[in-house]
């Protein structure tokens, strides 16, 4: 976790806050609350997505007293349309946990608007390009396809969408 901690600590020193995403965190939440209570000397707002209901994750997490600010909840429904902010499918919920929380994440209980519909690209220096947001349905093809016309290799893991 130390290590972890360490490698993360420059950007953490510059970011707005910190998400945790990807995988299940709270499928391993012994190791989600050391990462928790190591990242809270930073101060941050602190995001978590989880594919567990509110319910079951605040059942796991009775004791960690402020450690998670919001928490986006709820399975993602590849079917289920997206007109909120934050998620991915309008069946996940936003739960405010702490007064910092509200404040950071409250504005987020809202429809979609232009503004929210975007994706920040970072290429870093090793060529590594990292995504952050929520891509549409046929975004990463479309960004494909803009990167191979421009003579770049580009691949994506994005399933193929099928009608409901």
């Amino acid at each position: 976790m130390e290590q972890l901690v360490r490698s993360i600590t420059q950007w953490l020193t510059e970011c707005d806050g910190i998400t945790i995403s990807g995988g299940e965190p709270f499928d391993q939440p012994s190791a989600l609350h050391a990462l928790l209570s190591s990242l809270s000397t930073f101060d941050k707002d602190v995001l978590v997505f989880t594919g567990y209901s509110a319910e079951q994750a605040l059942q796991m997490m009775h004791s960690w007293d402020g450690l998670i600010d919001a928490l986006v909840s709820d399975p993602f429904e590849q079917h289920t349309q997206q007109t909120k902010p934050l998620r991915g499918s309008d069946n996940q919920r936003l739960n405010l946990l702490t007064a910092r929380g509200a404040a950071r994440f409250a504005s987020y209980e809202r429809s979609l608007t232009p503004e929210d519909r975007q994706l920040d690209l970072l290429i870093d220096k090793d060529g590594t390009a990292w995504l952050a947001g929520i891509p549409r349905p046929g975004d990463l093809q479309v960004l494909q396809a803009w990167l191979i016309a421009e003579g770049h290799r580009a691949t994506t893991t994005e399933l193929p969408r099928t009608a409901p």
